[in-house]
């Protein structure tokens, strides 16, 4: 049977990921309170960061960086595209 969790992202019930996705008490947060849609929506995002703002994801700063983006688009007030970004067409 497929563990459940209310997706406090989509506000609603979503498949739970199979496990902490992130070391500490954040990881553990998102395991509690993130669907699996959701993290996938911010993988999504996270690779777009990375890739636009040219970030080492091993760099303490990079990873700072992206914890605090991950926290802003999960459970706060989401997050802005780089600037000047512009999505792939197709």
């Amino acid at each position: 049977m497929t563990r459940t969790v209310f997706c406090t992202k989509h506000q609603k019930e979503a498949e739970a990921l199979d496990f902490a996705p992130w070391p500490g008490p954040l990881g553990q947060r998102v395991l509690d309170h993130i669907g699996k849609p959701a993290w996938n929506e911010w993988l999504a995002h996270q690779t777009i960061l990375i890739n636009e703002y040219r970030l080492t994801p091993r760099d303490p700063k990079a990873r700072a960086f992206l914890q605090a983006e991950m926290e802003k688009f999960l459970f706060g007030e989401g997050t802005q595209m780089p600037a000047g970004y512009v999505a792939p067409e197709g």
